[in-house]
């Protein structure tokens, strides 16, 4: 946000907005910067082409806004559990509940991993998803709470039950994800636990 002045982070903000919900509606190859401009109320493309010089360098900042905001709740929940058991059960089931509170943001992430040519997810952005998970980890066993396991094969067991939610939901609108966070929490409990 340097250098850019309260209108204009206001205007980049109200974009991202606006393509979140026109890929989560129409799918990410039919969300042309016109419709995203019909949806933010712009008169013109040529606003979201003065903010973003491309549909990728927007995407980026779509799929990093949902990142930040989804990690934030994320390590405020995690910040208040006071044991590794409290911290996985905060970190699970906060993820499940994200993703049932905030099903067009998901459904829209979704369909950018599935059909953007650009994304940059590779081994760094991996560990960096997986660290957070592999520090409760680390601290529940470093405190006897749990069981000696391989964290790194935890932490990315973990993570994929909760990231193949979304998709889930695809199949399954209906899906009880209060239910699901209930019963991954105590599968991973059990998996943990010493």
């Amino acid at each position: 946000m340097t250098g850019r002045t309260f209108t204009e982070s206001g205007r980049r903000a109200q974009i991202v907005a606006a393509a979140i919900e026109t890929i989560a509606e129409v799918g990410f190859v039919r969300a042309s910067f016109a419709r995203i401009a019909a949806r933010a109320g712009l008169r013109s493309t040529g606003l979201i082409s003065y903010h973003f010089a491309n549909k990728d360098e927007m995407v980026a900042e779509v799929v990093g806004t949902l990142y930040e905001r989804m990690g934030g709740v994320m390590a405020a929940r995690v910040a208040e559990a006071e044991s590794p058991t409290a911290m996985l059960a905060a970190y699970i089931s906060g993820v499940v509940e994200y993703i049932d509170a905030h099903r067009v943001e998901m459904k829209a992430l979704m369909e950018i991993f599935l059909n953007w040519t650009c994304t940059s997810y590779g081994p760094v952005e991996e560990r960096s998803t997986a660290s957070h998970l592999e520090a409760i980890l680390r601290a529940g066993q470093e405190s006897g709470e749990f069981r000696p396991f391989d964290v790194t094969v935890m932490a990315m067991t973990i993570q994929r039950a909760v990231d193949g939610l979304p998709f889930a939901l695809e199949a399954r609108p209906d899906l009880d994800l209060a239910l699901c966070a209930r019963e991954l929490v105590e599968l991973f409990r059990r998996a943990v636990t010493a």
